[in-house]
């Protein structure tokens, strides 16, 4: 049986026009060893790198304990947080969004054209594996607010699969002044959907979904408003 490795998935949202939300899914590319050509939430594995001391005096918003607690994990503390941090990369490799703020404490605005082709280029630098994300955060001022990502579910692959995660689920709302990329390195394309339209595609055979997303996308659904989706998660 295959060790599954600890992972974290992000579900991003962002409020609809009618009092409604809308949830990102991307495509992975179909060559891709797990789930490739699925349409699945931004994530991947917890890195070393993820709870390096480099990272975590980077981060604000949650302990270490605290983190350890709210998996009911029996990893160390600093451990636990790496699955947060990870959301924070993850979402930034994948999709470029940044769930961070300033050192001083604002908001990051990528309205600005050159600021946000600087940020692009250093992450596309992280993907290519020539600048390690802590590194990343310390060059452009910036701390992982890691309030934005709240912790949902926790699902772990099949035995019969090859490959094997221990996924933590959390959901993150869209910050202000940032738009996720349409593709990447690892995805093919992206699309804004509300979660009843997203199962209403399940059968189309250019819209595949496994579980747990379809599971995810269900329970997501039975809430139905952005603002009791609010109440529920308390998105930051």
């Amino acid at each position: 049986m295959v060790q599954p490795r600890n992972a974290s998935t992000v579900v991003l949202l962002r409020p609809g026009d009618n009092g409604d939300f809308k949830i990102l899914l991307t495509r992975r590319p179909p060559q891709m060893r797990f789930l490739g050509g699925y349409y699945v939430f931004p994530g991947g594995a917890v890195h070393r790198d993820d709870y390096s001391s480099k990272v975590l005096e980077r981060c604000r918003g949650l302990s270490a304990n605290d983190a350890r607690r709210i998996l009911g994990t029996d990893d160390n503390a600093n451990q636990a947080l790496g699955h947060w941090v990870a959301v924070v990369r993850e979402l930034f490799e994948e999709v470029g969004v940044l769930l961070c703020l300033t050192e001083s404490g604002d908001d990051l605005d990528l309205r600005d054209s050159e600021a946000k082709d600087r940020i692009e280029r250093k992450r596309q630098a992280i993907v290519k594996n020539e600048l390690d994300f802590g590194s990343f955060l310390k060059s452009e001022n910036l701390v992982c607010d890691l309030s934005r990502a709240v912790y949902f579910d926790h699902w772990v692959t099949p035995q019969i699969y090859s490959m094997r995660f221990d996924t933590r689920f959390y959901i993150a709302k869209l910050p202000s002044y940032q738009i996720p990329l349409a593709a990447s390195e690892e995805v093919i394309d992206s699309l804004w959907l509300s979660p009843q339209h997203a199962l209403s595609r399940i059968n189309r055979h250019d819209f595949p979904l496994l579980p747990p997303t379809t599971t995810v996308l269900a329970e997501l659904g039975r809430i139905g408003s952005w603002r009791g989706l609010q109440d529920r998660f308390h998105l930051v």
